[in-house]
């Protein structure tokens, strides 16, 4: 079978390659411990959920607009207003099949073949994919634990060049849980103002995770705004993975794009959740701040337990809910059955073989000394994984 060159360009993702593996050995009777996805395990609060039922009750049952319901568009508006002090329109604001559709809406609507798209690492995953499925060009800058993970003025100011299309970045972020303050993105905005060519995908989708402080948007700065994307949707905020919707807030003409290319690929998304949608982002936030006081909690208990691991270096995440630590100190040792751990990859297959635990190779995220784990678990689950791994780590030799 002869399938199109395109299929070459990305690799899957190695969360959800991961999550595969996993399941896999879960169904051959082994005990995995799932450190790895990005998912709250709590379940969707009862308004958003009652709200869904009145939709089916109501017959929700039809094709909406690509774009969403205009009262859908509308909530966005409104929390945007609310929560960020930001002024959109409906006409600004694309309904999509989860925040990773809008992602690519973005990209695509943007990027041509040859143009360069700046992202620091660690990133999270699917960015460079999806600049490579639109024929783009990755152009990796390297942050460090030093620095928290995030891009300087400095760096960016030498990453960008005539052939520069976009920035791509998330804060909180995926997977370092890195916060940009208000005053690290007013020294990055005077950077972009000097090069008007270059569009910049905000990720806000972690932004009701923040442990200390409060979310910033980039889209704050009127010298920007007009080239600012806004990714954000339900997912992680309000525990509703599995609802699927996400949506940019853009210019006006991006989202018009972003409308056309959805119309070919997905249309709307799905109209129940479009209703409890518009309850989810203008009703009542005590449900997510009691999540994030829990997260809260398994931050200090992860911090704690590999604080006790010899050999793992942390930082703590002022957001999101990964720690994303640097295991570098591991590589080159060997397993009780003789073979390498030869990097980060090598490091998380012996996890999860061995102490079945699953996690994420930093080298999918762009760094290739760390490991990503997620406390989106109970804390008994956190301690029970953390005991296999000390375990499995102290076996090495």
């Amino acid at each position: 079978m002869a399938l199109s060159s395109l299929m070459t360009r990305f690799n899957e993702p190695e969360t959800l390659k991961m999550a595969k593996l996993g399941r896999e050995l879960r169904a051959q009777g082994h005990d995995i411990t799932d450190l790895s996805l990005g998912e709250p395990d709590f379940d969707t609060p009862e308004h958003i959920k009652a709200a869904a039922r009145k939709a089916i009750d109501d017959n929700y049952s039809h094709y909406t607009p690509v774009s969403g319901y205009l009262d859908v568009r509308q909530a966005v508006c409104e929390k945007l207003l609310r929560d960020n002090g930001l002024t959109y329109t409906p006409d600004q604001i694309v309904v999509s099949t989860g925040a990773k559709q809008s992602i690519a809406n973005t990209v695509l609507a943007l990027v041509d073949a040859g143009e360069e798209v700046v992202i620091p690492t660690p990133y999270w995953v699917t960015y460079s994919e999806i600049v490579r499925l639109a024929g783009g060009v990755p152009n990796m800058v390297r942050t460090s634990m030093e620095s928290g993970f995030k891009i300087t003025p400095a760096q960016l100011e030498n990453a960008i060049n005539d052939n520069t299309k976009l920035f791509m970045f998330s804060s909180p972020s995926n997977p370092t849980g890195a916060v940009y303050t208000k005053d690290e993105l007013a020294a990055l905005v005077k950077v972009f103002e000097k090069h008007p060519q270059v569009y910049i995908m905000s990720d806000e989708i972690y932004e009701h995770i923040i442990f200390d402080g409060r979310h910033e948007s980039i889209a704050q700065f009127e010298s920007v705004k007009d080239r600012v994307i806004i990714i954000n949707g339900l997912s992680k905020g309000f525990a509703m993975t599995g609802w699927r919707l996400g949506y940019i807030a853009a210019p006006a003409e991006v989202a018009k794009a972003a409308d056309k290319l959805q119309g070919q690929f997905t249309s709307a998304t799905c109209s129940i959740t479009q209703r409890a949608a518009i309850v989810a982002l203008t009703g009542d936030l005590k449900p997510t701040k009691d999540m994030v006081e829990e997260f809260k909690r398994r931050r200090l208990k992860i911090l704690g337990l590999i604080s006790g691991v010899p050999g793992m270096v942390c930082s703590e995440p002022p957001g999101a809910f990964y720690v994303f630590p640097d295991v570098h100190a591991f590589f080159g040792k060997k397993t009780p059955a003789g073979e390498v751990i030869a990097d980060a990859d090598a490091l998380c297959m012996y996890l999860l073989n061995d102490a079945h635990v699953s996690t994420v190779s930093g080298k999918a995220f762009g760094e290739p000394n760390c490991i990503r784990i997620s406390f989106a678990n109970s804390v008994e689950k956190i301690e029970k994984g953390f005991g296999k791994i000390k375990k499995a780590l102290e076996g090495l030799t």
